[in-house]
C-alpha cells in the first residue's frame, strides 16, 4: 500500500467511525514521517523527481497536469504530492512508493466520498509506472474502508514513455471527474453493495 492510499483508507476509517456515531476526529495528521512535499504542480521540482526527462517531456508532464487543474471541480489548482526520498529506487518495498501523486476527493451525503488518484510510482521490479484510479467508501457487511471501481496502471519501458503514460492516466483521470460524481454510480458499476442509511 502506498502512502498516499494510507491517507485515503486514514480519511475513509474516520468517516466509518463519525458514521456509527463516534465523535469527530481531526484529520490534522503530521506528516513528516513519510517527507511528502505538498503544492501546485508549479512548484514539482520535475527536474529532480525525473532527471532523465528532456525539456519537451517536462513541459508534456506540465500541460497533462493544466488539464487535471481545468477539470477540477471547485476552479483550485489540484495539490500534488511528491517525495524526492524515492527518486532512487528504494527497492521491493511492502508498499508502493510514490513519487509523485494527486489524491482529489469529493465529499458527498451521508458520510459517502469518491476519491481519484492519478501517480507515478515504482514497481517491485524497479520500473516506474503511471497509476490512475477512481475508488468509493465500502459499505460492505466486512468494511474494506474503500474499493477501486476503475483504475489504469501503465509501466513506463520502451513501448510507453513517462509523458505518454502520465498522459493517459491524466486523460483517464479528467474522464472520471465529468462523469457523475455521485458514489452509488459508481458502486452500482462495480456491483458493490449500495450505501447503507446512517
Amino acid at each position: 500500500m502506498n502512502v498516499l492510499s494510507l491517507v485515503i483508507v486514514v480519511r475513509m476509517l474516520v468517516v466509518w467511525w463519525e458514521r456509527r456515531g463516534g465523535r469527530p476526529l481531526s484529520l490534522a495528521v503530521e506528516r513528516t514521517h513519510d517527507r511528502l512535499m505538498r503544492g501546485a504542480f508549479d512548484d514539482v521540482p520535475l527536474a529532480m523527481l525525473f532527471p532523465r526527462l528532456s525539456p519537451a517531456d517536462v513541459e508534456s508532464l506540465e500541460q497533462a497536469a493544466s488539464a487535471v487543474d481545468e477539470a477540477h471541480s471547485d476552479g483550485d489548482k489540484a495539490e500534488w504530492e511528491w517525495a524526492l526520498d524515492h527518486v532512487v529506487f528504494p527497492g521491493p518495498q511492502p508498499w508502493t512508493p510514490v513519487i509523485l501523486g494527486l489524491g482529489v476527493i469529493e465529499h458527498a451525503d451521508g458520510g459517502d466520498q469518491l476519491e481519484f488518484l492519478l501517480q507515478v510510482v515504482w514497481t517491485d521490479l524497479g520500473q516506474l509506472a503511471v497509476d490512475a484510479a477512481v475508488n468509493v467508501a465500502c459499505w460492505c457487511d466486512t468494511d474494506h474502508a474503500s474499493h477501486d471501481v476503475d483504475a489504469l496502471g501503465l509501466v513506463v519501458g520502451h513501448e510507453t514513455s513517462l509523458p505518454h503514460a502520465f498522459q493517459a492516466g491524466a486523460e483517464r483521470l479528467i474522464g472520471w471527474l465529468t462523469d457523475p460524481r455521485d458514489p452509488d454510480t459508481w458502486r452500482a458499476r462495480a456491483a458493490l453493495p449500495p450505501r447503507q442509511p446512517v
